[in-house]
């Protein structure tokens, strides 16, 4: 029986044997794949229940906690914006992890990122996102914008972190001259040390394959987000996961072999038939659990 034909758990207790052993390192990465990757876990991007964590932000995550997510990627910090140890406390009180936070590119500044770094560690964020800037899509400043990311993710590495950008629609046009996207120009600018946080969502109503970017770059969608999108729908925004247009399943499946995903984050922007932003929420981790279950994931 080969290394590829072994179930995950025959393959786990080998490589512990073979560890012990003094196995060569390129033997136990061959068994780590046969291993297969372990289950990725769901968070909420907040900027789902936005007003709910601006009425009530305690109140808004421990109803988050309650629905099954497992963790939370910031967009905003509230009441605890200077209160990393108060917000730890919060959420390992609730059981939720940091999947990730959405902060502006100049928190990257040098006068800045000493202070990024000192409380993003404190409240256990790996992932430090920026959620748009428009240099992205400019001929010129794209390129310098894409060594800034260089730049910061040198210095987050040692401390185990990463820079990284989401996309909208815009960052999957063509860039002129080019047969290549802004987000195909920016990863080729950037370091395999800088996030590709792909919202699949915007990617899928671009008119674009979400899926296949995550095969283009694998190892760069480490955290992702996943948002309904319905084809049609001008704002790209409607739907819930599983009653939309994108096709998880070829996501989900990139994500687990190539992607090196650490988190799925729901992005629920579309609040359809009067439902709240709360509703909404619980009603795709629903669907995004049903899909997987499905799956065997």
């Amino acid at each position: 029986m080969t290394t590829r034909q072994m179930s995950r758990r025959d393959a786990l207790k080998v490589g512990a044997g073979l560890l012990a052993a003094g196995t060569s390192v390129s033997m136990l990465g061959e068994l780590a794949r046969a291993a297969g990757p372990k289950r990725i876990p769901i968070a909420l991007q907040l900027y789902s229940v936005r007003g709910d964590c601006g009425r009530d932000f305690d109140k808004t995550v421990e109803g988050v906690a309650k629905m099954g997510y497992e963790g939370v990627e910031f967009a905003g910090y509230h009441k605890y914006g200077s209160d990393a140890a108060g917000l730890k406390k919060k959420l390992d009180g609730l059981g939720l992890k940091v999947a990730g936070t959405h902060i502006g590119t100049s928190s990257f500044n040098d006068d800045r990122i000493q202070q990024t770094i000192e409380f993003h560690q404190a409240i256990g964020c790996k992932f430090l996102i920026v959620p748009g800037d428009g240099d992205f899509c400019h001929p010129e400043r794209s390129k310098t914008l894409a060594e800034k990311f260089n730049k910061a993710a040198e210095v987050l590495k040692p401390h185990g972190m990463y820079c990284g950008y989401h996309n909208h629609t815009a960052e999957m046009g063509k860039a002129p001259g080019t047969d290549k996207t802004y987000w195909d120009l920016f990863a080729e600018r950037t370091s395999e040390d800088v996030v590709l946080q792909q919202d699949c969502g915007w990617t899928a109503h671009a008119g674009r394959d979400p899926a296949a970017f995550v095969r283009k770059y694998p190892g760069r969608t480490k955290i992702t987000h996943f948002k309904p999108s319905v084809h049609g729908d001008t704002a790209g925004k409607k739907g819930f996961i599983g009653q939309d247009s994108v096709d998880w399943r070829e996501v989900i499946t990139a994500c687990y072999e190539v992607g090196g995903t650490e988190w799925i984050t729901i992005e629920q922007e579309g609040y359809p038939d009067g439902k709240s932003p709360m509703e909404c929420s619980e009603i795709s981790l629903r669907g995004l659990k049903a899909i997987l279950a499905a799956m065997g994931k």
